[in-house]
């Protein structure tokens, strides 16, 4: 049923001078009509993609809810509806403005001359008053952008988990939305040097899923393994408590990438722009169709018996990998480029494991690795991609990242340590550090 039929034809008449179309609609001096509707649907973009966004922090708490033990899953849903609440407020008092410094730079293309909270459009704002009348609202693009902020810090709290303690997280949470993510970001989404370089990042592989995945790894390092996790040269196996949560978690950041990848596309006010958005939809799920298949099939070759963790993190790690460029591939190269980042996490699961980095739900192989992967393979779909340009920029954020990461959290270690005593590690983080567990009944026989 078309539009048309559906709202009726009385319905629809009046629905037209809204949309700038009816031709005897009263003309406004100097107002094209169908500049209002652009910013509206640009902006219904930016909120619809950000609270699609918003559902992959539901996504990154159960799938860590799972894949951490009970002892610990409590622990790991704090942290997560914290660091997102702290995301929130640091990015606006700080981040976005340092974000966004719309050319106004202290120093050219590196740190924004906008400092500050930032502010929204007037309540009821016309035509006149509006930031940016013929593109979309400010509030709007303010919303879509925090939750890629937040994004960013829910990578970090997976691969800590078990042993960490929780202030000192979030504490680093603070720095990373507020300082460590907007300013590399600047970079290339704000105009900086690596976008007047001709880097090429359409929705983060390297901006958001790198970055995260660097400081989580850094902090890995600075942390150590949990107990028991190496002993005489050999991985021990630490199962997770609910594989059912962690891929119903799978599923809702699936779900959430919709709205990271396509409302990238920034733009849903021509006919050009919402195709490019329903391709950009189809080759967002191929890709995580594809890395799901190959971690299937490798597993199976490999150990005999598909890993569904592995499967788990195939999935995403083909929804990193076209993140970077989901708008120039084809569906078949679209899954390609998914299938070789599921083939990255199996291999670098036991690699990391023989390194002794100890990454609890996957997320460096995920975010970081296939976060590389997929913003050096733009230059197969994209003929403005230069390799020089994109493992240039891969280079620059990486080495930010670490150094100021590695920063942070050998100062908090020498404030107020990083890690948990032994014995609360053994009992679980639950009962130690917060007096609650998630499956009192259980615990309790």
């Amino acid at each position: 049923m078309n539009r048309i039929t559906k709202l009726g034809l009385a319905s629809a008449v009046a629905l037209l001078p809204t949309l700038g179309l009816a031709e005897d609609a009263a003309p406004v001096a100097g107002v094209d009509a169908s500049t209002d509707t652009i910013f509206i649907l640009n902006s219904l973009l930016f909120l619809v993609g950000g609270f699609l966004v918003f559902w992959m922090a539901a996504g990154f708490a159960m799938l860590e809810a799972g894949l951490v033990r009970g002892k610990n899953v409590t622990m790991q849903l704090t942290k997560n509806i914290a660091l997102f609440s702290l995301a929130a407020i640091f990015y606006y008092l700080i981040g976005y403005n340092l974000m966004y410094p719309l050319g106004t730079w202290s120093v050219d293309g590196i740190l924004s001359g906008v400092w500050g909270p930032g502010v929204l459009e007037a309540v009821g704002v016309g035509r006149d008053g509006a930031d940016d009348y013929g593109y979309a609202s400010t509030g709007s693009d303010f919303f879509f952008q925090l939750m890629f902020c937040a994004t960013t810090a829910s990578i970090v709290s997976g691969t800590l988990a078990e042993r960490i303690k929780l202030w000192p997280f979030l504490i680093f949470t603070i720095i990373l939305t507020a300082i460590i993510y907007p300013l590399q970001a600047s970079w290339k989404w704000g105009g900086g040097f690596l976008d007047q370089a001709g880097f090429l990042d359409f929705a983060g592989s390297t901006v958001v899923h790198s970055v995260g995945g660097w400081a989580a790894l850094t902090g890995a390092l600075i942390l150590g393994p949990r107990i028991g996790k190496y002993k005489n040269g050999k991985t021990i196996p630490i199962p997770g408590s609910n594989l059912t949560l962690a891929t119903l978690g799978t599923f809702i950041l699936w779900l959430g990438w919709f709205g990271f990848n396509g409302g990238s596309q920034l733009a849903m006010g021509t006919v050009g722009d919402v195709a490019d958005v329903s391709r950009i939809f189809a080759n967002t799920n191929t890709a995580a169709a594809g890395g799901a298949i190959a971690a299937l099939i490798l597993t199976q070759v490999l150990y005999k018996k598909p890993d569904l963790t592995m499967v788990l993190n195939g999935a995403l790690a083909g929804l990193v990998s076209i993140t970077a460029e989901p708008l120039t591939p084809s569906l078949g190269a679209a899954t390609l480029i998914g299938a070789v980042g599921g083939v990255i996490v199996v291999f670098a699961v036991p690699f990391l494991d023989k390194l002794k980095i100890d990454d609890v739900v996957g997320a460096i192989p995920v975010h970081l690795i296939a976060g590389i992967w997929g913003t050096i393979a733009v230059v197969f779909t994209n003929a403005d991609a230069s390799l020089g340009t994109q493992l240039y920029s891969i280079v620059i954020v990486g080495i930010f990242t670490v150094v100021v990461s590695a920063a942070v959290w050998f100062v908090l270690k020498a404030i107020m340590g990083l890690r948990v005593d032994e014995e609360t590690e053994i009992n679980g983080l639950d009962m130690a550090e917060l007096g609650m567990e998630a499956y009192p009944e259980f615990s309790k026989g």
